[in-house]
């Protein structure tokens, strides 16, 4: 064999192998310093057993406040019903037959009212007992009832939520209550014959000149200590009983408003339409 032959074989086979050792190498290399790179990552997860969330602290169950107004639709329905707009909040009105058919601005108004979604409208009778002749109202049950169902007729009324004129008198499922025992015989009557009546926990009353006797600070506290003191028909709900007639004037109707405004801003007390007041649905 050509000895050229011979030395430029024994190089390639050199060159070979030190290209394939340096290749090895390197692959080497690069494996062990991206597995060192990967096992020093850490990843750490949420340890769930280790911390054990805070449950929150159970809400406060909030009071519920019905809000009534007797005897319209009259002068001051209409700045009463702004206000109860303005603020939002439900409330059930007790009307009388006679009143909305009173004048074309009485109509109007009760038409309004109905149209509103802020208002229930229940049922005070048609005569107002006669135009105030309680006694004689409350002696003949039948036409007690009759009454009743002359308002629910002419105002094309649903429900049937009453109020009795002049007297604090409940029946429902669970309240059996009258104020004016002669009024027995009448407020069976009515319950017999499917109404509902729903009397109230604590009046706002006003004088012979149609002026508030207490401010919205003093009716607050009223129903304050009322709650506290479990002075109401139902645990956790206050019938409160006022007058829409009263709020024509307006210093009463800033005070009404005032009675609102300081209400919601306790975050204690919730609003209801009466038609939600625990045991009214009958079977």
């Amino acid at each position: 064999m050509d000895p050229d032959s011979e030395v430029e074989q024994a190089t390639s086979t050199i060159l070979k192998t030190t290209f394939i050792t340096v290749v090895f190498s390197a692959c080497s290399y690069y494996k062990t310093e991206t597995t060192a790179s990967v096992s020093n990552i850490q990843f750490s997860l949420p340890d769930s057993t280790s911390k054990t969330a805070t449950p929150p602290l159970p809400r406060k169950k909030k009071k519920t406040i019905y809000l009534t107004f007797d005897d319209g639709p009259n002068r001051g329905t209409k700045k009463m019903m702004h206000i109860v707009e303005e603020e939002a909040v439900p409330v059930t009105l007790f009307i009388v037959g006679q009143h909305v058919y009173g004048s074309r601005e009485q109509t109007a108004t009760f038409d309004s009212l109905v149209a509103s979604k802020y208002f229930e409208i229940a049922n005070h009778s048609f005569t107002h007992a006669f135009q105030n002749k309680f006694a004689k109202f409350y002696t003949v049950p039948d036409s007690a009832v009759k009454d009743f169902i002359r308002c629910a007729d002419s105002l094309h009324l649903t429900a049937n939520i009453i109020r009795t004129p002049g007297r604090n008198i409940w029946r429902t499922a669970n309240i059996t209550s009258t104020d004016i025992k002669t009024s027995i015989s009448t407020a069976d009557s009515l319950y017999k014959d499917g109404f509902t009546e729903v009397g109230w926990d604590l009046e706002w009353h006003f004088n012979d000149s149609l002026k508030l006797k207490n401010t919205s600070d003093e009716m607050v506290l009223q129903i304050d200590s009322m709650f506290a003191h479990n002075k109401t028909k139902t645990p956790g709900h206050l019938v409160l009983l006022a007058h829409d007639q009263v709020y024509e004037d307006i210093a009463d109707s800033t005070e009404l408003h005032q009675f609102i405004k300081k209400l919601k801003a306790t975050d204690e007390y919730d609003f209801e339409t009466v038609s939600k007041y625990p045991g009214l649905k009958r079977e």
